[in-house]
C-alpha cells in the first residue's frame, strides 16, 4: 500500500524574535531524521509541506540529508493553528504556557462555532489535504508531509475515530521531527504508527522537544 509519513517540524525558536525559525536543535533533529529516511530507502512519490518557515526549513534539511531529490509542494492546509490567536480568543490567566494552551484547545474544540477559524473548519481542511495526498500517491510509494503537531493530532485522532479531546492529548506529546505513519488502500486510510522518534535517541534527551 502507499504510505504517508506525517513529519512534525524540528524545534522552532520560542526564545527568539521570530518563533517560526528553526532552531539549531531543530536542524539537528531534522538531520537525524534525514539520515533515518536514507537508511530506510524509501521510494518517495511526493513531498508536501505547509507554508510555515519552520516546516519548509525542516523539509529542506531532511531531504538534503536523505538524498531525496523531489521538489516539495506547498499546501497551506498543512499549516498549524494560530496558537497566539487561540490564547487571545480563549484567555486563561493561570498555569504554565502548556496548561493554558491545553485549556484553550479544549475550549476551541468544544465551541459551537463552525465558521472560519473554528476547529471544525481546521479539521475539515486537514482531512481534505490528507485525502488529496492519498489520492495522488501510487502503489508502493511514500509521501512525506512536513507539518505540525496540531495537524498530526487532528489526522491521527480522526483516523482512530477518537473524540476531539484525543486531539489535545496527541498534540501535547508529539515530538519535534517525529514521524506518524499512515497507509492508504482499498480499505481506506489507516494509522499505522504515531510519534515515532527513535531516530532522535542517539542525540540525547536534549533532542526530545515539543515546541
Amino acid at each position: 500500500m502507499p504510505t504517508i509519513y506525517l513529519i512534525r517540524h524540528g524545534k522552532a525558536s520560542p526564545e527568539a524574535d521570530d518563533y517560526d525559525l528553526l532552531s539549531p536543535t531543530g536542524y539537528e533533529q531534522s538531520r537525524l531524521l534525514g539520515a533515518e529516511l536514507k537508511r530506510r530507502g524509501l521510494s518517495v512519490g511526493a513531498v508536501v509541506t505547509g507554508s510555515l518557515l519552520r516546516q519548509r526549513q525542516t523539509a529542506t534539511t531532511v531531504l538534503a540529508e536523505a538524498g531525496i531529490d523531489v521538489e516539495p509542494t506547498i499546501d497551506e492546509r498543512w499549516n498549524e493553528y494560530d496558537h497566539l490567536d487561540l490564547l487571545s480568543r480563549f484567555p486563561i490567566e493561570e498555569g504554565s504556557l502548556q496548561q493554558r494552551l491545553d485549556a484553550c484547545l479544549t475550549s476551541w474544540t468544544t465551541a459551537e462555532d463552525v465558521g472560519p477559524g473554528s476547529f471544525p473548519r481546521f479539521r475539515e481542511g486537514v482531512r481534505a489535504a490528507l485525502a488529496d495526498v492519498a489520492a495522488g500517491l501510487e502503489r508502493g510509494r511514500t509521501a512525506l508531509v512536513f507539518t505540525s503537531g496540531g495537524v498530526i493530532g487532528t489526522v491521527c485522532s480522526t483516523l482512530l475515530n477518537a473524540p476531539d479531546s484525543a486531539f489535545v492529548m496527541m498534540n501535547r506529546v508529539t515530538v519535534n521531527a517525529s514521524v506518524s505513519k499512515v497507509a492508504h488502500g482499498r480499505g481506506g486510510t489507516q494509522l499505522l504508527s504515531f510519534n515515532d522518534h527513535a531516530h532522535l535517541e542517539q542525540g540525547g534527551p536534549e533532542l526530545m522537544t515539543y515546541r
